[in-house]
């Protein structure tokens, strides 16, 4: 997405008029949401991810108040609310499962957390690179999905994630480092010339 859509205005014009007018913020939907969807697809699958689109977008419009009008794009904005909302979703998860496990009587239940669930997510992937993102620690698989999916730059990931650049070049260098490490020669990891959208998504569970 350019600063300047086709439609007029920024982001960030439309975020401040959407203070008065509700309705004006109806156009990040319209700019944004395809791209939204194919990135949370990519961290829970696609059975949830339409009802995440609309949560990104709510939790967005609860508070436009506080965005930085400076930011003309507000890519980075959303994308980091999606990001979080991604996590919320797994450790939402994680708590039904070790609910359900416990009412059955399982033992295993406290295996059963956001980092464990998003590896056997990352595993279902019908690709060899699904069970190698699946062994990234959360934070460098952040970026590195950021950076994959949607093309942030190191800057707007930055501000998606609300951590240093620096940190943002060292997360994404151990992540890509690691993908190498595990896949070899297969030519499946991630660069600047590949995406994890080449890697069909199965929902947990699905064959």
């Amino acid at each position: 997405m350019g600063k300047n859509q086709e439609s007029g205005g920024t982001d960030a014009q439309h975020i401040e008029r959407s203070l008065l007018d509700p309705d004006a913020f109806a156009i990040l939907f319209d700019r944004h949401a395809v791209p939204l969807h194919r990135y949370i697809v990519t961290r829970v699958g696609r059975h949830d991810a339409a009802d995440l689109v609309g949560e990104t977008f709510s939790t967005a419009f609860r508070s436009r108040r506080s965005y930085d009008l400076k930011r003309s794009d507000a890519r980075p904005w959303l994308f980091g609310i999606a990001t979080n909302i991604s996590h919320h979703y797994w450790r939402t998860e994680g708590r039904r499962a070790r609910s359900e496990e416990a009412a059955s009587g399982g033992t295993d239940v406290d295996d059963l957390g956001e980092e464990v669930l998003t590896r056997i997510f990352f595993e279902s992937l019908r690709a060899p690179i699904g069970k190698a993102l699946g062994q990234i620690d959360g934070a460098a698989l952040d970026v590195l999905l950021l950076v994959a999916g949607p093309e942030l730059s190191y800057e707007e990931v930055s501000i998606a994630l609300g951590i240093p650049i620096g940190t943002v070049r060292s997360r994404l260098f151990r992540a890509r480092r690691r993908l190498r490490e595990l896949l070899g020669d297969s030519g499946h990891y991630l660069d600047e010339e590949s995406s994890v959208e080449q890697a069909p998504i199965a929902k947990r569970g699905s064959s």
